[in-house]
């Protein structure tokens, strides 16, 4: 290749000979051996670090694929369980896979075993503890729907507090409930109060709207 000097100064490289051609080709093979001995000895040195690298790599990877494998058979398992025992009308089943699943499921399986076996501590439960806002929502409304008799109007606005949200799917449900039981205790005020929200937000499912301004 020509040099700087040689190209600024436009002169034309020397025309390789013979001699030079074997000497380029002499220096690529001690080139060439000097980077396998590198390579070699390289590997040499690191030998034990590379395998156990490689042996490492390989645990983790069988290692994930078991446990996608077992993941998959207890999903297939409980999916059997469930159905077994949503079939079998088993409340003490889906208990069982409500704590054992998470998520929906579970919230979804411990509500199951309530219809079927009316004990409402798992509904409260579920209030406290779902994993989801719509099955907690549910267990509340539920919860107010038998003991609300009991309660005041003021106590059942603060149980469904948390309700009071359009996150919630049983807000305007939830608000209408609230409305009712301080008509019921006789305050109409407070009553219309609530049905108020309900009669003046677009958003409001026809039915519930509907509802809430018979009541006022």
């Amino acid at each position: 290749m020509a040099s700087i000097l040689e190209r600024k100064n436009k002169v034309k490289a020397p025309k390789k000979t013979r001699e030079d051609y074997a000497e380029d080709a002499l220096y690529r093979e001690v080139w060439e051996e000097v980077n396998n001995d590198k390579t070699l000895a390289f590997i040499k040195k690191y030998s034990k670090y590379m395998i156990a690298g490689a042996l490492s790599l390989l645990i983790i990877v069988t290692a994930i694929q078991i446990g996608v494998r077992t993941h998959r058979a207890n999903k297939m398992a409980m999916a059997e369980n469930y159905e077994s025992a949503v079939l079998n009308m088993d409340a003490n089943a889906l208990a069982g896979i409500a704590k054992n699943a998470s998520g929906a499921n579970a919230d979804l399986a411990l509500f199951q075993a309530y219809v079927l076996d009316n004990d409402v501590t798992k509904l409260e439960e579920l209030a406290k503890n779902g994993a989801t806002r719509d099955f907690r929502d549910l267990a509340k409304m539920h919860i107010v729907a038998l003991r609300g008799d009991d309660m005041t109007a003021a106590d059942v606005e603060k149980y469904l507090s948390d309700l009071n949200t359009k996150k919630s799917p049983f807000y305007y449900t939830s608000r209408l409930v609230v409305a009712q039981k301080y008509l019921a205790s006789g305050d109409r005020d407070a009553a219309n109060k609530w049905l108020d929200v309900i009669i003046n937000d677009a958003d409001a499912p026809a039915v519930v709207s509907a509802n809430a301004q018979t009541l006022r």
